[in-house]
């Protein structure tokens, strides 16, 4: 089984800001987006481009996966950012706005075109409602599992909101159909799926009660705001210890001789299936993840 990349935590990080930037590496995060849109005004997008070539160049990352967020690849500041983060050559690439086929299949052509190793994947940011509505073609275009670079979906709640006028609420009871959506697409191409942010980090119930939400919905962690909320994404989006006791009971269940050649078993009051063996089994290579985590680049 390959080795699992653990996306509890996300943690999306100014490049404008060379303090956050040296921090990061200090940081019990499982990946970084350093960030080129958003979070950087206009007329510091080349000052930011020059500090992640630096931090790339003299202190690369280590021990995380590190993700590139660059502006929209229709923009000039977007053609700048392409060239800098193949240069920097991250783990992935985070495509902002991503609504169309199309979007993905232009960064891929330019990673292909320009050499750049197999191993830099692409992230795409699903923001918008047209965005949402071509989620299933979307996540099937260039999928790591059909051979292309697609890997995670990453949802951009704030973008979401903005565009559609849904009001924050607790629960984010007119969201989660739309979340849901994304969270199906990507899953019916194997990909990974990233839930947003929570704006307000001082509220830290509130943001573990969306953490447990989105783990409960099937997120594979959160993107994250500040450095305050990694250890609630890290420990809400890990397996508990009673579901990880349970995972290993049903691995012994199916391990014992009297099972071999056995699809169905009989296990505390219920009937379990191979399927309940693989999930086992996912679950405890998360938790050997966590454990266990190897290299400098998951």
């Amino acid at each position: 089984m390959d080795r699992i990349k653990l996306r509890r935590s996300v943690l999306c990080v100014p490049a404008v800001n060379r303090r956050a930037l040296a921090k990061t590496a200090t940081l019990d995060c499982d990946a970084v987006i350093f960030d080129l849109e958003d979070a950087v005004a206009r007329e510091r997008k080349a000052e930011a481009r020059e500090n992640l070539e630096q931090l790339f160049i003299n202190n690369r990352p280590q021990g995380k996966l590190t993700a590139i967020r660059i502006n929209p690849l229709s923009t000039d500041f977007g053609r700048e950012d392409m060239k800098v983060a193949m240069a920097c050559q991250p783990d992935a690439i985070l495509l902002p706005k991503v609504e169309t086929v199309a979007n993905v299949a232009a960064a891929s052509a330019i990673l292909n075109a320009n050499g750049a190793p197999l191993r830099v994947k692409l992230w795409g940011m699903i923001e918008t409602p047209e965005g949402v509505l071509n989620a299933h073609a979307i996540a099937g275009a260039f999928s790591v599992a059909s051979g292309g670079r697609l890997e995670t979906l990453v949802i951009g709640v704030n973008d979401l909101r903005s565009e559609t006028g849904v009001l924050p609420q607790f629960g984010r009871p007119y969201l989660v159909p739309w979340l849901m959506q994304v969270l199906l697409a990507g899953r019916a191409f194997g990909l990974s799926v990233v839930d947003g942010v929570f704006n307000n980090y001082t509220n830290q119930d509130a943001f573990i009660a969306e953490c447990i939400q989105g783990n409960e919905m099937g997120f594979d962690g959160k993107m994250l705001i500040h450095p305050s909320q990694i250890a609630g994404a890290n420990q809400h989006f890990s397996p508990s210890p009673a579901a990880l006791a349970e995972a290993h009971a049903i691995i012994a269940a199916f391990a014992a001789p009297e099972a071999q050649g056995q699809a169905v078993l009989q296990f505390n009051g219920r009937m379990i299936e191979r399927l309940h063996l693989e999930q086992a089994e996912a679950l405890v290579a998360i938790a050997e993840g966590i454990e266990k985590p190897e290299g400098d680049s998951l």
